[in-house]
This record gives C-alpha cells, sequence and structure tokens, in this order.
C-alpha cells in the first residue's frame, strides 16, 4: 500500500483566459506528500501559493491536470465534499469560526459534521463535553473553563488556536495552513506554530503551511517547496534543508529563476 497521501499532477490555471488580463496562476504544478509530512511553501506575492491552496481544497476548479488524495481523485468534487477531508485554516483569525456561538457550540458543530454522527441539537453529550475540555485544555490557554464564551469574544491567538482544533478535532487527511500565524503578535504566533507542529505530529496529519516567515519556513515540518510564477522551483528536504541558511536559500533562487526574490512581505527571521 502506497504511503502517497497527496499526489498533484501537472496542474494549471489561467485566470481570465483569452482576454488582455489572462494571467496564468499555475503553470504544470507536480506535487507528492507522503503520509504525515508536513511541508512548508514560501514565495513571493503572485508565485500561486494560495491558488495552488484554492484549487487543492475545491474553491477553484483546474484548467486540467488531476489530484490525488489517499488515492481518489477529487479533481473535480464540490469544495463542500472535499471539506470531509481536508482541514483549512487561514490568515485572518476570524474565519474557520462561527463568532455568536460559543466554543463549545462551535466544537460540536464540527464534531457533528466530521463524525456525522449525530445533529447540532444532540451534539452537546456529557461525554463530548468532557471530550472537548480535554481538548480546549491542551492549548494551555485556561479556554477549557470558558466553553460558553462566544468565539467572537476571544483574542486574535485565542481564536486561531480554537480554528486549529476545530480543523483537527478529527484528524483530516489533509490540512492547509494559510499563513494561519501571520495576523498574530510574536508570541501568539510562536504559540500557535508550537501547537501546530505539536498536533499535526501525534495525529500524523499530512499538511501544507504556506509562510511569509523564511526562518519559519527552513525551521518547521520536514520539507521546503518554493514557488514562482506558478511553478515549484525549489523542493528541498532532510540534510540539506537543515543545513541551508537564508542566504544560501535567497542565492539557490536567484540562480534557479534568474531573478532575485521579491521580499516586500517575507520576514527573515
Amino acid at each position: 500500500m502506497s504511503d502517497e497521501t497527496l499526489c498533484i499532477q501537472n496542474i494549471c490555471k489561467t485566470f481570465a483566459p483569452g482576454s488582455p488580463d489572462s494571467s496564468m496562476a499555475l503553470d504544470g504544478v507536480d506535487l507528492s506528500l507522503s503520509a504525515g509530512e508536513l511541508v512548508t511553501v514560501i514565495g513571493s506575492n503572485g508565485a500561486g501559493k494560495s491558488t495552488l491552496f484554492n484549487v487543492i481544497a475545491g474553491s477553484l476548479l483546474p484548467d486540467r491536470g488531476q489530484i490525488i488524495l489517499d488515492g481518489e481523485n477529487i479533481t473535480w468534487q464540490t469544495e463542500h465534499r472535499r471539506a470531509r477531508n481536508i482541514g483549512r485554516i487561514f490568515q485572518d483569525p476570524r474565519h474557520g469560526t462561527a463568532p455568536d456561538l460559543t466554543i463549545e457550540e462551535n466544537l460540536a458543530l464540527m464534531y457533528s459534521r466530521a463524525t456525522h454522527r449525530f445533529p447540532l441539537a444532540l451534539a452537546l453529550r456529557k461525554k463530548d463535553r468532557a471530550l472537548f475540555i480535554e481538548t480546549m485544555a491542551k492549548l494551555d490557554m485556561g479556554l477549557e473553563t470558558r466553553l460558553k464564551v462566544p468565539v467572537g469574544t476571544l483574542s486574535g491567538g485565542q481564536r486561531q488556536a480554537v480554528a486549529l482544533l476545530l480543523a483537527t478535532l478529527v484528524p483530516p487527511r489533509l490540512l492547509l495552513l494559510d499563513e494561519h500565524t501571520a495576523a498574530l503578535d510574536p508570541v501568539a504566533a510562536k504559540k500557535i506554530l508550537s501547537l501546530t507542529v505539536e498536533i499535526t505530529k501525534a495525529n500524523r496529519i499530512t499538511t501544507l503551511m504556506i509562510t511569509h516567515n523564511i526562518v519559519c519556513a527552513l525551521e518547521t515540518g520536514n520539507r521546503t517547496i518554493m514557488m514562482h510564477k506558478g511553478r515549484i522551483v525549489m523542493d528541498f528536504a532532510g540534510e540539506d534543508r537543515r543545513r541551508m541558511s537564508v542566504e544560501e536559500l535567497l542565492e539557490k533562487y536567484r540562480k534557479q529563476v534568474q531573478e532575485n526574490l521579491d521580499t516586500d512581505r517575507l520576514i527573515f527571521g
């Protein structure tokens, strides 16, 4: 049995094709991820990172190519159907949670959707509440005592932590993290990143993580890919990645694409 979780083959996507504003966002992307891999994704603005995530998640359909998840061709599946197996967390902490619902109600809603065991009205059972308390306690933020608090009243870091738990309460086959720490203060970002590594490793969740922090990209997970103009131009892991400095990465990128990396939004430490 193959250990490969995600296989992307020759994925292409052009916006406004045939018009003066035509733009190729993805240009023949090939990518394979083994079960449990945490792969960081970096690149300048317009490199195609978020478009790739949108195509994988189903919010955009590709022009051609295919996406295989655990041996199943999901290329043309609806976003709603893919959401059963693909978790996603966005940069804005307001996404991924229902602000007017309590922490407990958010957890119950996600749990009922993921397990298909019971409707929300029946989800708040005693043993489920105990599970939610145990789960929230792992965050070490004191939120296990605030399950009746609306999520919209939490801080950005707390809300992103809840979003992370919602996305992994029932471990997905694939987790997409779209700059999920970028909007947080440094302390909260470090906490969420640490939780991300801990949760994905413990549950062996195959994960793609877009980040604008190059040092974070080189130090988190086991592999890094770099995108440029809709293509994956660098893919490195193992000893090469462990030894690579930011300066070496930038130089390799310059040699590979014959231009300097646009560093407007990138962080180097």
